[in-house]
């Protein structure tokens, strides 16, 4: 016959870890939507640093070459 503290705390201990459980899968869903924002903006930063670089002058910076106002 199984000895009831024992019984007692197996149901404790499965009742603390499906607790943890829920808690982390919380977290890793809020981190996904996290990474979800983070992801778009970096494209649209990304994006927005392309559409810069088309719109630029042109002028390139060459090493050693002094500046037009010299």
């Amino acid at each position: 016959m199984p000895d009831p503290d024992r019984l007692t705390q197996l149901e404790e201990l499965a009742a603390h870890l499906s607790r943890t459980v829920d808690d982390l899968s919380a977290v890793i869903a809020r981190q996904d939507a996290e990474l979800t924002t983070l992801r778009r903006q970096v494209a649209w930063l990304l994006d927005r640093e392309k559409t810069r670089d088309r719109e630029a002058s042109g002028g390139v910076f060459i090493e050693g070459e002094r500046p037009p106002h010299y």
